[in-house]
């Protein structure tokens, strides 16, 4: 899981390389995740609920765990090292505890607010004077990027207190990825930023359909795993994703980064360690 998710950091930054807009992106990524979920779904003759319930958690999924992440990923990776953004994952579980403490989903114990804070720390070094970014006014889409931390955090904190009732992970996603077309759609086409995927593919066109499939699964397992062990243990796959991804990002787009980078990266490392539950069970 937590590989694929990191692969798909690389795959978004090789998408946004010819000038395709979020919306266009959005559209086809949750077009080709249907086409996934639906042939899954239809295989295991399950069906779709559509009561005021579910679509109440296919929107919030849809929302908050791939609209509105994913149209700011998109854009942050126009600016910054792919590497970046899969380092920002981490932040995941550090804006998970806060939520989870604040409706009684996780007790508070001292040494989990050390690793919030280390989180903060490292997020200093990145959008610090001296970090190394292509170009150091580049801090402030680090700040933008890390709202997509913030909206996985929201949807797992939710869905971890509210449930997915009877759905199963395939179902959540096909819900979540239809209702979220129907909001996207509208949006591509009255911000002219429509791709017209019948013109000769490149590089970025198949990016944009590995990582939509790989999305698909990762994420499916990720929903899993929240309904299974709560969100803040869940969130813990930011490790995976975050070693995962730079890894990728080193091998496929010869990413380089500096010894602020990988400070920051401990930082998140060792925060991540001290805000992770020690009291819940697998």
């Amino acid at each position: 899981m937590g590989a694929a998710w990191g692969l798909t950091q690389p795959l978004t930054k090789i998408a946004v390389s010819t000038g395709h807009l979020q919306f266009g992106l959005i559209v086809w990524q949750l077009v080709f995740g249907i086409a996934v979920l639906l042939a899954i779904n239809l295989y295991r003759r399950n069906g779709l609920p559509i009561g005021r319930r579910y679509m109440l958690r296919y929107g919030v999924v849809a929302l908050a765990g791939t609209i509105i992440p994913n149209s700011i990923s998109y854009q942050a990776a126009v600016h910054l090292p792919s590497g970046i953004l899969s380092i920002l994952m981490t932040l995941v579980a550090m804006f998970s505890l806060p939520m989870a403490l604040l409706i009684g989903l996780e007790k508070f114990q001292p040494f989990r607010l050390v690793g919030v804070l280390l989180g903060a720390a490292a997020m200093v070094l990145l959008v610090g004077p001296d970090a190394s970014l292509p170009d150091p006014s580049l801090g402030v889409w680090v700040l933008f990027a890390a709202i997509t931390p913030v909206m996985y955090a929201f949807e797992n904190t939710w869905v971890s207190r509210y449930g997915v009732l009877d759905l199963d992970p395939v179902q959540v996603l096909l819900g979540a990825s239809l209702f979220g077309l129907i909001i996207v759609v509208p949006m591509a086409l009255g911000t002219g930023q429509w791709i017209d995927i019948t013109q000769p593919w490149s590089a970025p066109e198949f990016a944009l359909l590995g990582s939509s499939v790989l999305h698909v699964f990762a994420y499916a397992g990720y929903i899993w795993l929240i309904g299974r062990t709560g969100s803040v243990f869940a969130s813990q796959v930011s490790y995976l994703v975050t070693g995962c991804g730079v890894l990728w990002a080193i091998v496929l787009l010869n990413e380089g980064y500096s010894g602020w980078v990988w400070s920051a990266m401990a930082l998140m490392m060792v925060g991540l360690f001290l805000v992770q539950p020690r009291d819940r069970q697998a």
